[in-house]
């Protein structure tokens, strides 16, 4: 595994419940601002074995990106779960549930 990789899998490990996070400032806070696809892929195929904690990553425009609807609803319902308000079946208020680490 690589050092980004590495990096991104406990960034994404350390989002707390009822807070999100997007690809961007992830891929960012892991030494490569312009890797959030790279954020995807870790995501889809690390998340079960690294018990990634998917469900806290939407992308930047606040949105849950998923078009599966299985997946979407999973998430939607994960994040209500955790105290996040879905507003209109897919946004995030990033301002009210963005994590912004103290080293990011």
């Amino acid at each position: 595994m690589n050092s980004f990789t590495e990096r991104a899998i406990e960034v994404i490990k350390n989002i707390p419940e009822g807070k999100v996070m997007t690809y961007g400032q992830i891929a960012k806070l892991s030494g490569s601002p312009r890797a959030a696809r790279q954020v995807v892929r870790i995501l889809h195929s690390m998340s079960k074995k690294h018990r990634l904690p998917w469900h806290r990553v939407i992308n930047s425009k606040g949105e849950i990106g998923l078009q599966d609807h299985e997946s979407l609803q999973e998430q939607i319902f994960s994040l209500q779960c955790e105290g996040v308000e879905i507003e209109n079946n897919r946004r995030i208020d990033l301002e009210k549930y963005q994590y912004i680490p103290a080293n990011g």
